[in-house]
């Protein structure tokens, strides 16, 4: 009776889980957890009330709080239990405590009377169910959750049950053998002289011991409001509030860094690179992608042009005036384009431009003849020209 908690009445529910991986022996070491628990309470009407509750498949409230107010009757009655078997199904566990024992017809005391509404979740597994809501929502109705893993539990579970702070609620044992070293722990934070420890203090979020006083503090993302008891959520992406290079995003009570287009956010998280836009699969070119500083814009290959859409082309005029450099005549192919000549023309060999094309006919011999004559005499007056002018 010396060990017992004298100085914090609780309205105390142990929920255990007797699934199908608690061997027998496992399960008889929980009820000597639960009756060594029961030892270090100062249980009674007026003072702390114990219900127990057993899971697996299905849920059976083995005694409400209204039951029993002495330790005698109390652990007579933990060493009549017996394991359900079968699965794990937390969430179901926690909900039945919600609706069926912390209720004031069946013992739970009025929320005017102050007594904190407490449970201990004890279990070697990972639940079945869909525990994350229910147990927020028990939370949220001001009971306190501390989750209690042996062996095989699922420690990411365990936290999502368990109330804040984390580090003050989850507890964890190698096996059931040695779940006993857990009662000294439970006793020095159910008996704990500070303000805090006794649920009055009216502290919305977090409340801070002080030596026989304490003070109020809140969640980070929250901030104290002038009733110093209070929290309000602050806007986490305000200028000077967090450290990302170019776009905030705000997330509950926290936020996380972005980009923007063209660039990727880097390991870090919070500062941002420039992307190449032109890689495969990040753009809608139809032939030419032209990076631009994290941006990009299209373009054609030669012979085509830019669409109004900004993205496709069309094979373009070369014939077009000013699109050629043929002097004269401008031949259009697939692509490309080549140079003729007006009739009376031949082209020349840079294959650009034209010269006059030198006509040739047949002539009969008498008109050969004459021309042979007409050169001869020519020769002749030149030849007399160039003797006389020498005299």
């Amino acid at each position: 009776a010396d060990t017992a908690c004298k100085n914090r009445p609780l309205d105390l529910v142990f929920i255990v889980d007797s699934s199908r991986s608690v061997r027998p022996e496992e399960f008889e070491k929980v009820k000597i957890f639960l009756s060594e628990m029961i030892d270090t309470l100062d249980v009674g009407e007026r003072t702390t009330r114990v219900a127990v509750m057993n899971y697996a498949s299905t849920v059976k409230v083995e005694f409400p709080l209204r039951t029993y107010f002495d330790r005698a009757s109390m652990k007579e009655a933990v060493s009549r239990i017996e394991p359900l078997s079968a699965g794990t199904m937390t969430g179901l566990a926690i909900q039945t405590a919600m609706d069926e024992v912390f209720t004031e017809e069946m013992g739970t005391r009025p929320a005017s009377f102050n007594i904190p509404k407490v449970v201990i979740v004890v279990t070697d597994g990972r639940p079945q169910d869909q525990v994350q809501d229910v147990a927020a929502s028990a939370r949220t109705a001001g009971i306190e959750i501390y989750a209690v893993g042996v062996d095989r539990a699922d420690m990411q579970s365990l936290r999502i049950m368990a109330s804040e702070p984390l580090d003050e609620h989850v507890f964890y044992v190698e096996t059931y053998g040695v779940i006993e070293k857990l009662t000294s722990r439970f006793r020095e934070t159910f008996c704990a002289v500070n303000v805090c420890a006794l649920g009055t203090h009216g502290c919305q979020q977090v409340c801070v011991s002080n030596g026989a006083s304490y003070l109020c503090d809140c969640y980070e993302g929250y901030t104290l409001n002038p009733d110093k008891r209070t929290c309000s959520a602050v806007d986490m992406c305000a200028p000077g509030m967090h450290k990302c290079d170019q776009i905030c995003v705000s997330n509950n009570r926290s936020y996380v860094c972005d980009c923007y287009e063209g660039y990727t956010l880097n390991p870090d998280k919070k500062t941002c690179s420039a992307v190449d836009m032109c890689a495969p699969g990040r753009h809608d070119c139809a032939q030419v992608c032209l990076s631009n500083d994290g941006s990009y814009s299209c373009g054609c290959y030669e012979g085509y042009t830019l669409n109004p859409d900004r993205k496709t082309c069309s094979a373009a005029a070369v014939c077009a005036p000013g699109r050629h450099d043929c002097e004269q005549v401008c031949v259009r192919g697939d692509l490309l384009y080549s140079c003729d000549c007006h009739q009376g023309y031949t082209l020349n060999p840079d294959g650009k431009t034209c010269s006059r094309a030198i006509s040739s006919s047949l002539v009969t011999t008498e008109e050969s003849c004459k021309c042979e004559a007409i050169v001869a005499l020519q020769d002749s007056v030149t030849s007399r020209l160039e003797a006389l002018s020498t005299k």
